[in-house]
């Protein structure tokens, strides 16, 4: 029997599909290893994939369209309601199937590596700009125990402390990270305000 319609779960290393014929009935319900998956579809005629918009279901939908599959992917929500008995790999790639055949089945479109290398660099901004925000609250934060209180415009925490705790022997700011611009170069990724930081 010629397959139509496959599920396919993915996952890091254990695939599990799901495929049925035109009338319906189940022709294949098995596991593959990731190492297995690209030859298991490329001896297989063009059919119609269902997969879950989650991690990695791009980049499977660009290699499995290659193959001369249609591809179709679905927000694991909408999908969640054709699971018919508990949540496993197994169930999981029958209700793909099950649901990417609805003809009111919203689709996610496939993005191109270019899309997505755009929206890594975004992110990757994005973490850095609230790593360098938790950094500079948290020196702050250290910074205050220690009776020092910078200004709320400046770029670090770095100010000088009140002249009554200044000592000839020992500052606090000597052994601070932010007294080596390396530190906060890392997290802001811009030195102009270096100057600053030894103020």
């Amino acid at each position: 029997m010629q397959i139509t319609t496959i599920g396919l779960d993915i996952a890091k290393h254990v695939f599990q599909v799901h495929g049925i014929d035109a009338e319906e009935k189940v022709v294949v319900r098995k596991q593959l290893r990731r190492s297995q998956v690209s030859r298991f579809f490329e001896e297989l005629s063009p059919c119609l994939i269902g997969l879950e918009a989650c991690a990695t279901s791009h980049y499977w939908a660009r290699e499995l369209s290659k193959l001369g599959h249609e591809v179709r992917l679905m927000p694991a929500k909408d999908v969640k309601a054709y699971i018919k008995r508990n949540k496993n790999d197994a169930a999981d790639a029958e209700a793909i199937c099950e649901a990417v055949r609805r003809p009111t089945m919203r689709f996610v479109e496939v993005k191109s590596a270019e899309q997505q290398a755009q929206l890594m660099q975004h992110r990757a901004r994005d973490l850095l700009m609230h790593q360098r925000t938790q950094l500079i609250n948290a020196m702050r934060s250290h910074l205050a125990e220690l009776g020092i209180s910078p200004p709320s415009d400046s770029p670090a925490p770095c100010a000088k402390p009140d002249e009554t705790r200044q000592s000839d022997t020992w500052h606090p700011l000597r052994t601070w990270p932010c007294h080596r611009p390396r530190h906060l170069e890392a997290a802001t990724g811009s030195c102009r305000d270096h100057g600053k930081l030894h103020g």
